[in-house]
């Protein structure tokens, strides 16, 4: 019932409850093999959905400022762990340049 609700995480649990009880369970067999893998995939795409969000949210608060979240690029570190964090000012076009001449 869980599963046929997208609520993976749930019907994961009911079939390993299931297995506790009856471990020759054919059918909680398949599903404990068959839900993690979907549950990551959800659980990946979310996380993408989230991500994008808050990137889009973070360039409305820059924009006025001639910035976006382009401009800072975050690096692990291998050895820690931690992330630094690194600002790369971006060309900004020249409007001169893209004028055109005054025909006379």
């Amino acid at each position: 019932m869980y599963e046929q609700l997208q609520k993976l995480d749930e019907a994961l649990a009911d079939f390993q409850k299931i297995l506790e009880l009856d471990p020759s369970h054919k059918e909680a067999m398949i599903a404990t093999k068959r839900l993690p893998p979907m549950i990551e995939e959800r659980n990946e795409k979310l996380k993408t959905e989230m991500l994008d969000k808050l990137k889009d949210l973070g360039n409305l608060i820059l924009r006025p400022f001639g910035l976006s979240t382009e401009n800072f690029k975050l690096n692990q570190d291998p050895n820690t762990g931690g992330y630094s964090v690194n600002f790369q000012q971006q060309q900004q076009p020249n409007p001169q340049q893209n004028q055109r001449p005054n025909p006379q």
